[in-house]
């Protein structure tokens, strides 16, 4: 008799919901701050210097809640780090800074959805089947190297980010060649979501030049779009043979 796998429908709403009341937390304690210290949007950006005269060290507070973030968002699965991304290196001083945050944040969030994917296992890919019908796009990766098949689920957006990486956890993927492919994938996107947050800060009278990181993006949807397609009809090929 087959094992019955385990269905983990209820972990996957419950984390969501988890996730929704500390992002809501987390508001509401950004909305006392605004209001304490008069924060706006015109100076918004100058955070970092706000929270240095009140408390010292205001650019790490701000690393330590942009990386805090990103890694609470990774249990709902389905937010999109680029605005995240984009946030961090609006409120940062500086771009290196803000991009070696992003990139911590981004290794963390990697991290936490694959081990829990990899300790719910079969079940797991089982109800997030039932409850994402975009899974089933596996399907037509089969056969793909690891290494291959992460960096063009993350690079092409195939599937939301942390949805992903629960989803190859479950799936017993090499770690190693998750990290690799994951990295591969999502270091360019990293890239330009920074530098759009930090052009977006920038811009002064030249509100045009926040188009350069936008149609950047673009060209590499439209390049994940081709590689997905060339990937999916070499799987194919390879099937028919």
């Amino acid at each position: 008799m087959a094992e019955q796998k385990k269905d983990y429908s209820k972990l996957v709403k419950a984390l969501q919901i988890a996730t929704g009341i500390l992002m809501v937390g987390l508001v509401i304690v950004a909305i006392i701050l605004i209001q304490k210290y008069n924060i706006k949007v015109s100076n918004i950006k100058n955070l970092s210097a706000i929270l240095n005269e009140q408390f010292g060290n205001g650019a790490l507070i701000l690393s330590a809640i942009m990386i805090g973030i990103t890694v609470v968002k990774s249990f709902a699965l389905v937010f999109p780090p680029a605005v995240v991304f984009s946030i961090t290196a609006y409120v940062l001083p500086n771009p290196f800074i803000a991009f070696v945050v992003n990139f911590i944040g981004m290794v963390l969030s990697l991290m936490i959805p694959y081990f829990l994917g990899k300790f719910t296992g079969a079940g797991m890919v089982d109800t997030l089947s039932g409850k994402f019908k975009a899974i089933k796009k596996i399907d037509d990766f089969a056969g793909t190297n690891e290494v291959a098949l992460t960096a063009i689920f993350k690079f092409a957006g195939i599937l939301p980010g942390d949805l992903s990486s629960l989803l190859f956890g479950a799936m017993n993927i090499s770690f190693k060649n998750y990290m690799i492919g994951c990295t591969i994938g999502n270091l360019p996107l990293v890239l330009v979501y920074t530098a759009f947050g930090y052009v977006l800060k920038n811009v002064g009278e030249k509100p045009w030049v926040a188009a350069i990181p936008i149609a950047v993006i673009i060209l590499f949807l439209f390049i994940a779009s081709l590689l997905t397609k060339k990937m999916i009809s070499d799987n194919k090929k390879k099937q028919s043979a």
